[in-house]
């Protein structure tokens, strides 16, 4: 039980992170920038990779070449489902780390303007902006190694019957919704001095939690501008999770989360 609910709490963050950006549009707004930025692009890309996986299938099977006509297409159409959906699997995990970059300014002040609302910003750890984009570009680089280093594996047990078609998607949303959280908590976590290995250690102390709240992301990132549209709120989630959470020392004192879905501390009035 205790998993399941440090699970439904990781998407009570993010529900958590809707509600705010739901009470400061301005702010939604403000995080769409970036992500629709990235968004056309990605979409342009993913366009190029499903109006040539036929070609790309072909490329990848040249042993099929002799099979009979209709195991032969049969298949390569196979393969290039599996292609197009390892592009969409991919653009869905790199989306967030991608727009991290890009909208770094941005969403470094929409996560303070969160924080801020919660209480007293951390400060201490600021980094310029011309080494915090570059430190935020091999952070990703690293993570998306990582990412790799399960789902290339996993795309190849993709084709294997029954066990490409069950097990693998579940882990595959698995692992990107792990990764994700990874990604959008680095910000907050930052903010406090904690690097790469620091973060990802506070991560896997409650593996549930982050999972909780980046497959639910995962799932919605697959959606047609579903990225784009909860981008601004995956952010404010990440920076009330890290605060109220992960956090070192734990939340704030007098604002303990309760329940699966933890409320966190009540704004302050302004």
């Amino acid at each position: 039980m205790g998993v399941i609910r440090s699970f439904t709490g990781g998407m009570g963050f993010f529900l958590q992170g809707l509600r705010w950006v739901a009470r400061n549009p301005g702010w939604w707004l403000f995080g769409l920038v970036p992500a629709l930025i990235v968004f056309v692009l990605y979409a342009v890309g993913l366009y190029f990779l499903g109006t040539g996986a036929g070609d790309l299938a072909e490329w990848l099977t040249p042993f099929a070449d002799g099979w009979s006509a209709g195991l032969r297409d049969t298949f390569r159409i196979l393969v290039g489902v599996v292609v197009f959906g390892a592009g969409l699997v991919l653009a869905a995990v790199t989306f967030a780390a991608v727009t991290l970059v890009v909208g770094e300014p941005f969403y470094e002040k929409l996560s303070e303007q969160v924080e801020r609302t919660y209480g007293e910003v951390p400060t201490g750890h600021e980094v310029p902006l011309w080494r915090s984009i570059p430190r935020s570009i091999k952070d990703s680089l690293v993570t998306l190694g990582y990412v790799l280093l399960f789902t290339v594996p996993l795309f190849f047990l993709g084709f294997v019957p029954v066990i490409g078609q069950t097990v693998v998607p579940v882990l595959g949303a698995m692992v990107s919704g792990f990764f994700l959280t990874v990604e959008l908590t680095a910000l907050a976590m930052e903010r406090r001095g904690l690097v790469r290995r620091s973060r990802f250690a506070l991560l896997r102390g409650d593996k549930a939690l982050a999972l909780g709240f980046g497959v639910l992301l995962f799932l919605l990132f697959l959606v047609p501008l579903g990225a784009v549209v909860a981008m601004p709120a995956a952010v404010a989630g990440a920076a009330i999770m890290v605060r109220t959470r992960l956090a070192p020392g734990g939340p704030p004192a007098g604002n303990p989360p309760a329940g699966p879905f933890p409320p966190g501390p009540r704004p302050q009035a302004r």
